[in-house]
């Protein structure tokens, strides 16, 4: 949904302007195009690097109510394995689909993205995409050991790794029994 108070800036490429389907329920025009991520496009673990490049694939199409907007957005992820805080990379496809809505239409209400004037503001409804299918806890493979919780070693890089017993300090005086060892 477009804010009321943040202007539109048409040299963005994630603002499209409407201008060539007047309003006409069945025209159509396809969008191919790469443009630069926006800013904290992620959550803390993994993220869309600001400035990275978001591939689009979209269709828009004139509809009684608006245009409505479907496609997909291709986006390159950076971030760090929450087991081992290895950094790892991937890419993400997603998909998009969104009605934006003419001013005074039927369908509009305050749940609903808006044309301002001709122009639709893809980023909200990238945002929410891209977000919404991030790993919630990403790893660098599904058999990630992690990091020893007593060391910190990062376990996938050894084979064997061995702790002594950690002796709770109130029982500390009863391993003196154990070895043969009396206290007077």
């Amino acid at each position: 949904m477009t804010s009321p108070h943040r202007r539109l800036d048409r040299r963005s490429g994630l603002v499209l302007d409407t201008h060539d389907l007047r309003r006409r329920a069945g025209e159509l025009r396809t969008l191919q195009s790469t443009v630069m991520a926006p800013h904290e496009l992620g959550i803390a673990v993994i993220r869309v690097p600001e400035g990275s490049p978001l591939e689009l694939d979209l269709r828009l199409e004139a509809v009684v109510e608006g245009v409505l907007v479907t496609g997909t957005a291709l986006v390159q992820l950076e971030g760090e394995c929450v087991r081992c805080l290895t950094p790892i990379s991937d890419e993400l496809e997603v998909d998009v689909q969104e009605l934006f809505t003419y001013p005074g239409s039927e369908a509009s209400d305050e749940e609903a993205s808006h044309l301002d004037g001709e122009l639709i503001d893809l980023e909200p409804v990238l945002r929410d995409a891209i977000v919404l299918e991030l790993p919630f806890q990403p790893l660098c493979r599904p058999d990630c050991r992690g990091l020893c919780p007593e060391c910190g070693l990062d376990l996938n890089t050894v084979t064997e790794h061995d702790h002594d017993d950690a002796v709770d300090p109130r029982w500390s005086k009863l391993t003196q029994f154990e070895s043969g060892a009396e206290t007077p």
